[in-house]
């Protein structure tokens, strides 16, 4: 089994089960299904957190943003929910980041990026070359569970089956659900979270794979919280009520310091979501969770929504995740990397062609072929997006006798042939 009766091993120190190997065995069923990529993804990713000074991860919106991150050097992907919000939910709306979208694009959206990984390395094994281990562990957003603790065991199941390595929980009511940085954020008692954070490892045992479950608390900024039922929760309480009848509670780190002790041993890292990219605030946290868990693991949302020039000079900037680094915040993401990256993109081809025409294209096909040397091959778009590949599989079936085969011939053989294939 995945977790329940390794207790001893170091990947399960520290970590709490309230259930035990019967309740687990009952729910798992007669037959064993492999959940091949996320094993993989999870066993990886626990080896880089204890191998790297930290793991960087920039979040991807299709399943090509994905490849790239890989050939150009990144070991993990991030899947954001607001991308899924914004621009990738099976919908087809455009949302914003409150758990709008149908639960099931989240998975749908991590089986995508799994695919493109798992597509990118059949295209290279075809071509004779292993050079780079392409499935990069993904870790999910699960928002809020999109409701109570079975919502959320169904939810860590359906992404687990669809190839993520980590998922994330956080500890907002899902019905009031806000992007961190947005106001109006709505937290749930302490030990209803926990209860959320029990439900995802129960379905990581069931399935038998060793998913990381990462808990993060918005308490830092949250006014609003459902109930005072957890006594935990009592001392953040200001007595005033909402309209709604939610409690107005007290912001600041004191609030995310408790939440996140009380959620240490249930889960495999802590993250609490910041107003701001300030390392003393980062300082103050880890200190507090290291003096009662030593050595815990810690993510930091590295946020597009900080204005960093405003708050940090260049030398900080660059110095900033070494230092979180040292901290213990071994996961390290930038969340909507995705979305930022093909709006400012597009928006500069966009301007550019209409005011230039083809001037413009031929730009930025030139910054394409000047990549080249750095590994980048989508220059080449057929062969990127697999027509070489299933050349390779018509010839296997005709015995190399195929006349029909779709690279050979083609523009992209005739102008790109000089493409570095490294």
């Amino acid at each position: 089994m995945s977790g329940v009766t390794a207790d001893s091993s170091e990947r399960w120190a520290g970590i709490e089960r309230p259930y035990g190997t019967a309740d687990v065995e009952r729910l798992r069923g007669r037959f064993h299904v492999e959940h091949t990529l996320a094993r993989l993804g999870a066993e990886r990713l626990w080896s880089l957190l204890h191998s790297e000074p930290f793991v960087p991860a920039l979040g991807a919106l299709t399943g090509a943003q994905a490849v790239q991150m890989v050939k150009a050097g990144l070991k993990a992907i991030y899947r954001s929910g607001w991308q899924v919000a914004a621009d990738g939910n099976l919908a087809g709306h455009t949302y914003p980041d409150q758990s709008l979208y149908p639960v099931s694009s989240a998975p749908a959206l991590v089986r995508r990026l799994s695919n493109a990984l798992l597509r990118a390395d059949q295209i290279e094994a075809a071509e004779g070359r292993n050079g780079t281990y392409w499935l990069a562990p993904i870790v999910a957003d699960a928002e809020a569970g999109f409701g109570g603790p079975l919502n959320a065991f169904e939810l860590m199941k359906a992404l687990i089956e669809a190839g993520a390595a980590a998922v994330h929980f956080e500890d907002q009511l899902s019905s009031e659900k806000k992007c961190g940085h947005l106001g109006g954020k709505v937290l749930v008692p302490t030990s209803q979270f926990v209860r959320t954070l029990v439900a995802a490892r129960l379905a990581a045992d069931v399935l038998d794979v060793p998913t990381l479950v990462i808990a993060r608390t918005d308490a830092l900024s949250a006014t609003l919280l459902t109930s005072d039922v957890d006594e935990r929760d009592r001392e953040f309480v200001t007595g005033e009520r909402t309209p709604e009848g939610f409690l107005r509670v007290r912001p600041g780190i004191d609030a995310p310091i408790a939440r996140a002790l009380a959620h240490a041993p249930y889960t495999d890292l802590l993250w609490f979501e910041t107003s701001t990219p300030d390392l003393e605030e980062a300082a103050t946290f880890a200190e507090a969770i290291h003096a009662r868990h030593p050595g815990k693991l810690l993510a930091y949302n590295c946020s597009p929504s900080f204005n960093w020039k405003r708050h940090l000079d260049d030398a900080t900037i660059a110095s900033f995740q070494r230092e979180l680094a040292e901290m213990g915040y071994r996961f390290q993401f930038v969340t909507l990397a995705g979305f930022h990256a093909v709006c400012a993109s597009m928006f500069d081809l966009a301007r550019g062609y209409a005011e230039d025409g083809m001037s413009a294209y031929v730009r930025l096909q030139e910054q394409e072929l000047a990549l080249e040397q750095h590994g980048y091959t989508a220059t080449r778009h057929q062969r990127e997006a697999g027509a070489g590949y299933f050349d390779a599989v018509l010839e296997a079936i005709t015995g190399g006798e195929a006349s029909t085969l779709a690279l050979t011939g083609s523009t992209e053989e005739a102008q790109f042939q000089a493409v570095s294939r490294a």
